[in-house]
């Protein structure tokens, strides 16, 4: 029995139609390189609407290709452009976006609803560091077999730690019971 080579799956590429794979009998055209296509071509060419046979060709004279930026307009909007160097840029750009997108770090603090005064300000000191990092804070009180009676001390406990915490952040809503645990959330000051 023969055995089937293994199927190498890639990631789909970004893809745009160009030249021959634009099947729209007009295209808007568009782009920076209008006067230098006018000059090759002799005859005037604006930002205008054309049949899709004559831009290629127009592509063609300039060793360019005509790629349809726009697929969702009517007409479809393309330009006359390098397709290689029109992907490059594009990568570059979308790579660009994401590394200046802010990732959100959230770290969490247990309390317990017994929880000591030097307990209280050791966990106090780690969520000031964490706001000024620039960290959202979770804070909880856990609730564990009958200290769930003790609501009102987890309840104190959190609203205490948000006063103490006014200068490096503020909470983004009030405490909350979600199951056994009263979570706070605290996100920290923009800084100048």
């Amino acid at each position: 029995m023969a055995r089937r080579k293994p199927t190498i799956r890639r990631k789909p590429s970004i893809s745009f139609r160009t030249n021959d794979q634009i099947n729209v009998s007009k295209i808007r055209l568009v782009g920076d390189n209008l006067a230098e296509l006018s000059e090759a071509i002799g005859k005037t060419v604006e930002s205008d609407v054309y049949d899709t046979r004559v831009a290629v060709d127009w592509a063609e004279v300039l060793g360019l290709d005509l790629v349809e930026i726009s697929p969702n307009a009517d007409p479809p909007v393309c330009k006359i452009i390098d397709y290689r160097k029109f992907l490059y840029d594009k990568k570059k750009k979308d790579k660009e976006i994401k590394s200046r997108t802010v990732k959100t770090v959230i770290k969490e603090i247990r309390f317990g609803p017994n929880t000591d005064e030097h307990d209280f300000e050791f966990k106090l000191r780690h969520a000031q560091r964490f706001l000024e990092e620039g960290a959202k804070v979770k804070s909880y009180v856990h609730f564990r077999g009958r200290t769930i009676v003790f609501k009102d001390r987890g309840e104190l406990l959190l609203l205490r730690l948000l006063k103490e915490l006014e200068d490096y952040g503020a909470a983004e809503e009030l405490p909350r019971m979600e199951g056994r645990r009263m979570i706070v959330m605290i996100a920290p000051k923009k800084r100048k």
